[in-house]
């Protein structure tokens, strides 16, 4: 290969837009984000349809039950305490939350903002439910946490509804000023 090859700018080039790299960079946070969306919105539904005890404040897997086993080793007391103040209140304000995190990830709305929700239901599951986990890493609300993250920083770069509402006003700014 001459160096005239070498150097030709009409060649696809790491990380230029059509190369491989570049299309695969542009879909790597997409499974993660449909992932996270689906789980999201499942986990609500099973605390409010799916999960019969989980309101009901009788059996195992009730939330009450749940608050009471973990009251001794929670990182942060208080949060349990609050919650055993009205867990009815507490457990469909989770699972709410949980669904509109879910959906906001799943169809790429107010991406970053739902990341950062899912962030901190996370966080909070983890300093309360999870953080008796022996090692740590039993516990899975601290991997979802981190899973947050590069939707935090990144937000949804495709097949999302932030994306195409971007798309449509630029479309409309340059129609407007054009």
């Amino acid at each position: 290969m001459s160096l005239a090859d070498q150097t030709r700018t009409d060649a696809p080039v790491s990380g230029s837009p059509g190369s491989l790299r570049a299309r695969a960079s542009k879909y790597a946070l997409l499974p993660l984000r449909l992932f996270l969306g689906a789980t999201f919105i499942y986990a609500g539904l099973d605390k409010l349809v799916l999960n019969k005890e989980f309101l009901s404040g009788k059996g195992g897997d009730s939330l009450v039950q749940v608050l009471d086993s973990v009251e001794n080793v929670a990182a942060i007391p208080a949060l349990v305490n609050l919650a055993q103040n009205d867990p009815k209140a507490f457990g469909i304000a989770i699972a709410a939350g949980e669904i509109a995190v879910g959906l906001g990830a799943l169809v790429g709305l107010l991406t970053r903002l739902a990341a950062f929700g899912g962030m901190l239901i996370s966080l909070s599951l983890w300093l309360t439910v999870s953080w008796g986990s022996d090692p740590y890493y039993y516990g899975n609300d601290l991997p979802y946490m981190m899973a947050w993250v590069p939707l935090i920083f990144a937000g949804a770069s495709v097949w999302s509804l932030d994306m195409a509402f971007s798309r449509r006003r630029r479309r409309k700014g340059r129609h407007i000023f054009g």
